[in-house]
């Protein structure tokens, strides 16, 4: 039997899971991160993008995150995120649409144009999109 480490996803609405995984694939603002048993204690802040974990015998889950903070100690771990939904329950056509309406703003930039906030919402709907991506192979 591989070994495991318990992780646990809670996001403000609710607890999402919790249970023992062999590893977990995530993206930190340092980039991507691979935490599996044993992991040296970490800290950081998590951007949009996707969580992957592999369940004790071997079952693999895909999660998107739209943000939050990430603790790792060495047998447990703990994603505090903003937003979760499970890649299956991701509507390709909104995320597409949601894409698509940014990235006009950036283009048609108006007088009262809020970069960072645009910029943000093109980076939540592309990682939404390769949520589902990753998910579907």
């Amino acid at each position: 039997m591989a070994m495991t480490v318990h992780l646990d996803i809670v996001s403000a609405e609710s607890e999402i899971f919790s249970g023992l995984v062999e590893t977990v694939q995530l993206t930190g603002v340092e980039g991507e991160l691979g935490i599996m048993p044993g992991h040296a204690p970490l800290l950081t802040r998590l951007i949009p993008g996707t969580i992957r974990f592999v369940k004790q015998g071997g079952k693999e889950e895909v999660f998107y995150v739209s943000g939050g903070m990430l603790e790792v100690q060495p047998n447990c771990v703990t994603v505090l995120a903003d937003t979760v939904v499970r890649a299956d329950d991701i509507d390709a056509a909104e995320a597409e649409e949601a894409k698509r309406r940014a990235a006009a703003a950036l283009h048609n930039q108006e007088s009262n144009f809020d970069y960072s906030a645009v910029a943000a919402e093109l980076a939540e709907a592309t990682a939404r999109i390769r949520a589902l991506q990753k998910m579907r192979k």
